[in-house]
């Protein structure tokens, strides 16, 4: 079903298999006709990915890579826009010799393709993967999953027995009494096997987890050993979920179906995500969407900076555009995120000018570092309608790209991806990165005006990194922390390798300990 956990579920998986020594590499399908996510609207959808190549892919795949350690690519995302896309530009070139083109065998054939393609790809300083997940996104049943399903099908027909298992994530809700209901279950499983797939494992989520009594109703009904039933409940924090699935045996059972050594695992990183806390902040993230997917990578980097600093980060999500600025000096930190458009903008600038004001550790990023400019030169420099060309007239601080002028397509037409920056030394900048080049990724069409650099600078306001005329981080030296990067610093945070803009913003955040 769709929204039930099966992206977690898969990077857990992953997360087990490479604590045991393999090579593991994910695939998520999505079966919307977009062509990617990047148009997709975030408080619907949720956070909109970006991959160091510049692909706008879904937030699952930022599970993966957080999980995995691993970087990927646009063919680990697959969506029936891109299928149907393909198949049609081949037919329009006449690749298919005169063929009727059809669901089957065009478009699955098409599917196993962009599979294979994905798994063959070689994974920077690892070579080719042991094992690829695949997550058929979607609910079992629903129309646009068929071609995908019956894709897998075929799979499993055309590859040894030992070369693939089906793993099928149900519901396991729970009636007022607390008792387990395996009904939607069972309907699931009948529904896949309608469609020629029989499911290896069962991973129930359930808010509790699942007894033996329940497990083995599971076993009987739907046709598999009880060490196939896998319970997975609700945990405090993901990262947990693998060491949970771990207890249950899902190891052991995965080798089995596979054909592989029943290694020891590695618990390094059990150990790690395990970490106790010593200290707490409170930071106050100034948004506009009021839902926490919207911002998975940025709580995800949080949490990764705090459990390395043994510091828990509890956010409080703040709507920017009710934001009582009085309030602001309770929080340890205050982060104004990214967006698009004209809602909240002001609240935000508000916020960026109380953190300034009161001292209060900042990080701005991509919209909320165009924001801490904009904030300045309306305040430091007087320039009163000082302003973003997104958002109307004024003097424009903030100017479109020139590569993005007369752009009419939105869909991977941004600045995208992975550029370089130069950090300039003896800044913030340099003590955070302590090197002089870097690269993080890009989702903007907007950047510093390069005709007011030299005025807001000569008023006190650092550019500290740079691509060419191209400002990338800017920063103010009297404050205990003021530093706002146009690139997006979450997209690379990793469980075992923080981002380095987040573990300095928490350890500020930390020396800035209120009462509250």
């Amino acid at each position: 079903m769709s929204g039930l956990g099966k992206g977690i579920t898969a990077a857990s998986v992953g997360r087990i298999l490479k604590n045991r020594g393999y090579t593991v590499t994910a695939v998520k399908i999505d079966p919307y006709l977009n062509i990617d996510a990047g148009t997709m609207n975030p408080g619907q959808h949720g956070e909109v990915f970006v991959l160091s190549d510049g692909s706008e892919v879904d937030l699952d795949l930022g599970n993966y890579e957080r999980f995995l350690d691993i970087d990927l690519t646009a063919s680990h995302n697959i969506t029936t826009g891109k299928v149907y896309r393909s198949v049609i530009e081949n037919e329009r070139k006449g690749s298919y010799l005169g063929e009727t083109v059809q669901i089957i065998p065009h478009i699955t054939e098409e599917i196993k393709s962009c599979i294979k393609k994905a798994a063959e790809e070689e994974i920077p300083g690892d070579g080719r993967a042991d094992l690829c997940l695949v997550e058929v996104g979607g609910t079992v049943g629903d129309i646009e999953s068929m071609p995908f399903l019956e894709a897998v099908r075929q799979m499993r027909g055309e590859l040894p027995e030992k070369d693939t298992v089906l793993i099928h994530v149900t519901l396991i809700p729970a009636d007022t009494m607390g008792d387990m209901k395996t009904k939607p279950t069972q309907h699931s499983v009948k529904t896949l096997r309608e469609l020629g797939l029989h499911a290896d494992i069962i991973v129930g989520r359930s808010e509790q987890p699942m007894g033996s009594h329940t497990k083995r109703k599971i076993s009987a009904f739907c046709d598999l050993p009880p060490q196939g039933v896998i319970s997975a409940a609700t945990a405090p924090d993901i990262y947990q979920v693998p060491m949970e699935m771990e207890k249950e045996g899902i190891a052991d059972v995965l080798a089995d179906h596979l054909g592989m050594a029943k290694k020891s695992p590695d618990i390094g990183w059990y150990h790690l995500v395990s970490h106790e806390y010593t200290k707490r902040v409170n930071v106050a993230v100034v948004s506009k969407y009021g839902i926490e997917d919207v911002y998975l990578s940025i709580k995800e980097a949080l949490k990764h900076a705090g459990r390395a600093l043994s510091t828990e980060v509890k956010i409080t999500w703040l709507d920017a555009e009710h934001c009582d600025n009085h309030h602001l000096s309770e929080y340890d930190g205050i982060l104004v995120p990214g967006g698009f458009g004209k809602r909240g903008i002001e609240g935000k600038i508000e916020a960026i000018h109380a953190a300034r004001l009161a001292k209060i550790p900042f990080l701005g990023l991509c919209l909320g570092f165009q924001l801490s400019v904009v904030e300045y030169a309306r305040n430091v420099l007087g320039w009163e309608d000082a302003t973003s060309a997104e958002l109307g007239e004024g003097t424009h601080v903030i100017a479109i790209l020139p590569e993005q002028e007369g752009v009419t397509e939105l869909g991977g037409t941004m600045r995208l991806g992975n550029y370089p920056a130069t950090i300039r030394d003896n800044t913030l900048a340099m003590k955070i990165y302590g090197q002089k080049e870097i690269i993080e990724r890009h989702r903007h069409r907007y950047e510093v005006n390069p005709q007011y650099i030299e005025q807001m600078e000569k008023a006190g306001l650092v550019f500290s990194g740079f691509n060419k005329n191209r400002m990338e981080i800017c920063e103010i030296p009297d404050h205990p922390f003021f530093f706002a990067t146009q690139f997006h610093p979450e997209f690379r945070s990793r469980p075992t390798r923080p981002a380095p803009v987040f573990l300095g913003f928490v350890e500020a955040c930390g020396l800035n300990k209120r009462d509250s």
